[in-house]
């Protein structure tokens, strides 16, 4: 049986500057909170490739970019858009309630 989702707030609406990651730690998950494309996503912060935070990358378009090797994942998905990363990082599901962005680490999507 698949448990429940959760959700936890990680900040206010406020605190999310337009494509410039925030990283946050959800019950010892490292997570990266992104506002791009007039929407909010959840990344896992480290890198599949590298193990480094891609909160400390760039954010163009709906993609993170690694700043180390410089691979590039969807904010939708967690999939690499090309080398050296070849495995998905998860991304977690994410809902504004008010002036809250709430993310759940319970159930990866």
């Amino acid at each position: 049986m698949t448990p429940p989702t959760t959700f936890v707030r990680v900040c206010g609406l406020d605190e999310l500057e337009e494509g410039t990651p925030k990283r946050v730690e959800i019950d010892g998950t490292p997570v990266s909170v992104v506002r791009t494309e007039g929407e909010v996503f959840a990344i896992n912060d480290i890198c599949s490739h590298a193990n480094v935070s891609l909160s400390e990358g760039e954010v163009e378009d709906c993609m993170i970019e690694c700043w180390l090797h410089g691979s590039s994942f969807d904010l939708r998905t967690g999939k690499p858009s090309g080398l050296p990363a070849t495995r998905p990082v998860p991304v977690y599901p994410v809902k504004i309630e008010g002036d809250d962005v709430l993310v759940s680490v319970t159930q990866e999507s």
